[in-house]
């Protein structure tokens, strides 16, 4: 096993597609973070966003990591499905014939790599939202703890969705559909559903995922799973996806 863990680090050290995501991670949590900080204080009705000087407006721009969260589950996924699309899968095999054994391999280093990318983005959503609110004037009202409990979170939710990720890369070995899958389900599937059945929409998958790096609540008002409830859930799904690619997928022929 521990031979797996090493070839997966070193193959993962040797893509410069995990930096891209990671560089990527990085600017998005930026961007949205600037966003947020731009509409502050302004909107109308129900839109209306919270002022940074409040703890409100301020937990809106350190919790602004979802999309980053997003970036750790398509990380995973190009672990798994990379093999197929370079042709390596064919050598993994053959040097590691257990490939359950190297499915869990994946998604540990996975998961390490989701811990680097939820810290990266919980220091970047951190430091923005200590420059704006400082350049507004006012001062930082969220306490230290809580700030620290949303960063690791945000490791935790990350490193959980990116071991999903490598199931779902075995189940589609296709690198484009798995992104286009993941990518719609949390971006489109996920707001859809939970616009029909908002009670339903903390039960999600990656909106529970986002609970554990600080969503605290949904559309209509819905609160969110508690913290170790959230966390139970998405490692429940990583779980289920990595058994049924282990029943299915995985033992089947690679060409």
């Amino acid at each position: 096993m521990i031979r797996a863990i090493r070839a997966e680090i070193l193959k993962l050290r040797t893509v410069r597609l995990a930096l891209e995501l990671l560089g990527a991670a990085m600017v998005v949590t930026l961007l949205v973070a600037l966003l947020e900080f731009a509409r502050s204080g302004g909107g109308h009705g129900r839109l209306i966003l919270p002022s940074i000087s409040g703890s409100a407006g301020q937990t809106v721009l350190i919790t602004s990591t979802e999309f980053a969260l997003l970036l750790a589950l398509v990380l995973g996924v190009t672990i798994t499905t990379g093999e197929f699309h370079h042709g390596t899968a064919t050598a993994t095999a053959l040097a590691i014939p257990d490939r359950v054994r190297v499915l869990l391999a994946k998604a540990i280093v996975a998961a390490g790599g989701g811990l680097i990318f939820g810290l990266a983005a919980a220091l970047v959503a951190t430091v923005a939202t200590l420059v704006f609110v400082a350049s507004k004037g006012f001062t930082l009202v969220v306490p230290m703890s809580t700030v620290l409990r949303y960063g690791a979170g945000a490791m935790l939710a990350s490193a959980l969705l990116a071991a999903a990720g490598t199931a779902v890369g075995a189940l589609i070995r296709s690198q484009l559909a798995a992104i286009v899958v993941v990518l719609l389900w949390a971006l489109v599937a996920e707001p859809s559903l939970g616009a029909l059945f908002p009670t339903e929409a903390p039960f999600f998958p990656y909106k529970a995922a986002t609970t554990l790096a600080g969503k605290a609540t949904f559309s209509q008002g819905v609160s969110a799973l508690p913290f170790v409830g959230a966390a139970m859930l998405v490692l429940a799904v990583a779980l289920v996806l990595g058994v049924v690619a282990s029943r299915t997928t995985v033992p089947r022929d690679i060409a």
